[in-house]
């Protein structure tokens, strides 16, 4: 008698304590989604003083992963921040293509050791440098994925959101119902060759649908950055999960209850944005 009630207690604490931990990962979440929101439509001032806000924390959180802390990058964030806001023409274009450059090299290499072997160790200058590589040049371009020709475009962000949300989501529903084949287990074991391509159907569909209803760019341009980003954003996720499991620690940190640290939450977007501003602005 002893085991048995002892037995729905344990079941009757194992609900309840589910119960509240979705109560407080719905409110976390809908919290961080009202704020990005209402950050993303009010203006760009407001845009961009959240990416930075954002980039800043995301940054702090890649620090203490990575085991240094060091102000250059917060540095080089805010002049980067200065450039963003006051729009493209400050940063002539030979900069800017010179910094997209440099991010999507920075992002091959990350990938490149995103397949490799082992861990690497690197010393006070490597870890400045991937710091910069990896989170500040990635937030710049992230800054400047709503503009076009200096004109602000609220709904592109939103749209690109959106896109990246259908592919989680899809790829989290298709994963835990069909999902057999390990995508990349040794870095994320719960990730499915499956999900991932659920989610990437269901990416591009909803990237057709916006391409049809927006006014930004055409169906077929939707669909190849919706491509980009379910693919971009998936590599993402396994290039930070990575680098956790280089550290040994399962969250960035624990800025949003229920959900971990904001890294943890934008590494797909942050990741992707240098290639999507790179087919926006130069290949479409």
């Amino acid at each position: 008698m002893v085991t048995l009630i002892q037995k729905i207690y344990i079941c009757y604490s194992l609900k309840i304590f589910n119960m509240e931990n979705l109560l407080t990962r719905s409110i976390s979440a809908l919290i961080y989604a009202g704020l990005f929101l209402f950050a993303i439509l009010f203006s760009k001032e407001t845009y961009i003083g959240l990416i930075t806000i954002f980039a800043g924390i995301s940054l702090w959180e890649f620090s203490k992963i990575i085991g240094l802390k060091n102000i250059i990058p917060y540095i080089l964030l805010l002049v980067l921040s200065i450039f963003a806001y006051k729009g493209n023409s400050t940063l002539e274009k030979t900069w800017t293509l010179f910094l997209l450059a440099l991010s999507i090299l920075s992002g091959i290499k990350l990938l490149i050791n995103l397949f490799s072997e082992g861990f690497k160790k690197r010393n006070k200058f490597g870890s400045i440098i991937i710091q910069i590589e990896y989170v500040v040049l990635s937030f710049f371009f992230l800054m400047l994925l709503p503009f076009i020709n200096n004109e602000y475009h609220p709904n592109i962000i939103i749209y690109i959101i959106l896109i990246i949300w259908t592919n989680d989501s899809f790829a989290y529903l298709v994963g835990k119902n069909i999902g057999k084949n390990k995508l990349f287990e040794r870095v994320s074991p719960k990730k499915t060759i499956e999900g991932f391509i659920g989610g990437l159907v269901f990416a591009i569909i909803v990237g057709g649908i916006i391409g049809k209803y927006s006014n930004e760019f055409s169906i077929l341009n939707w669909v190849i950055i919706a491509l980009i980003i379910s693919v971009f954003g998936t590599l993402g996720d396994l290039i930070e999960s990575k680098f956790k499991r280089q550290a040994n620690v399962k969250d960035s940190g624990s800025i949003m209850p229920g959900h971990g640290g904001l890294l943890d939450r934008l590494d797909s977007l942050f990741f992707l944005a240098p290639f999507v501003y790179l087919y926006i602005h130069f290949l479409m």
